[in-house]
């Protein structure tokens, strides 16, 4: 059976990507989303697919219905059920587009599979609990998991959760009421960051010395490392809690370079000058890609700028997690 697939709050395309992945036959009928940056990338990977710049709430069912698709994979906005989005759930007007698209799939009949992914925090939600119960009224099991690429063999900790429901009666997959932290089989090691780094690396990558002021905070990683901390949309642009940082210097000479720096005061000229030899620099957005595992194929097209394909793969999905839910959720 070949599947017809909508994939909604598409952004740069990784659902996209995934569906690719699993080599399962099926196309991508139609695109959505609003922002036209995020739609510049898709388009430049994808330019035969049918891009639509709209708001999901002037989609109506009839819309969806002329598209005869089968499958919707999507990844509403998550900044309704984080800490910086101020926990504001289904008050938050961000959530608008998905609750309108909750409401209206009972009337999407022709939609056989679902694959929702979300962040960590929307198990919690009213909105979570408002999607379950439209899942069960419209006649579909379901799963839901808490999920991290390093549990598929990526060093990279991007903790997210996800749903995937059918109508398929010939299911083989057991469901559980829980929320499932680990897939059915396993996988390897995660490998190391050896695989993914360039050589090579331009200057402008390098940590600026306001930021290095501030190294004490930096989650720091080595072509050795087989882990790696979540890229987020503000990458390059604050300093804790964004993502990794990268040098080729040894553990152990960052650890002396380190220790030297503190025998000065903190975030002082000479704290700094003791730690620029390491060259500690940001990853670059290809190695990003590559730590979400999109295709070697992909690419950024060159109008657009360093800070915003940070801002759009902090938003994006990892490739390899969605693909093997994919494969699951389409089991016989």
């Amino acid at each position: 059976m070949k599947h017809r697939i909508l994939e909604l709050y598409s952004g740069i395309g990784g659902m996209h990507c995934a569906w690719n992945e699993t080599n399962m036959p099926g196309e991508i009928v139609a695109a959505v989303d609003i922002n036209t940056v995020a739609n510049d990338v898709y388009k430049y990977n994808f330019p035969d697919t049918n891009l639509l710049n709209r708001n999901i709430q002037a989609l109506s069912p009839k819309e969806i219905q002329k598209l005869s698709v089968n499958t919707i994979l999507m990844s509403p906005p998550c900044q309704p059920f984080t800490r910086n989005g101020k926990y504001l759930d289904e008050n938050d007007s961000r959530t608008d587009s998905f609750l309108y698209l909750i409401s209206i799939l009972d009337q999407l009949e022709t939609i056989e599979y679902i694959l929702m992914e979300n962040v960590k925090g929307f198990e919690c939600s009213t909105v979570r609990n408002i999607f379950m119960e439209k899942l069960k009224e419209c006649g579909f099991v379901y799963q839901e998991f808490l999920l991290c690429p390093s549990t598929v063999g990526v060093p990279n900790s991007r903790l997210r959760y996800y749903c995937i429901a059918t109508k398929n009666k010939n299911w083989s997959y057991k469901t559980k009421p829980e929320i499932m932290r680990a897939l059915p089989k396993t996988y390897a090691t995660p490998y190391s960051l050896d695989l993914i780094i360039e050589k090579n690396i331009e200057d402008k990558y390098l940590v600026p010395d306001k930021m290095l002021r501030k190294a004490n905070l930096f989650d720091m990683c080595y072509k050795d490392s087989r882990r790696s901390c979540c890229v987020t949309k503000a990458y390059s642009h604050y300093v804790e809690g964004t993502g990794s940082m990268y040098t080729d210097a040894t553990p152990e000479y960052l650890e002396l370079c380190f220790k030297r720096a503190n025998s000065f005061e903190v975030g002082s000229e000479e704290f700094v000058n003791a730690l620029k030899e390491l060259k500690i620099r940001f990853f670059t957005p290809r190695e990003v890609l590559k730590l979400m595992s999109f295709p070697k194929t992909y690419t950024f097209p060159e109008k657009i700028s360093r800070k915003q394909c940070y801002r759009l793969l902090g938003n994006s999905v990892n490739v390899k997690v969605i693909s093997e839910l994919l494969l699951i959720l389409f089991q016989q």
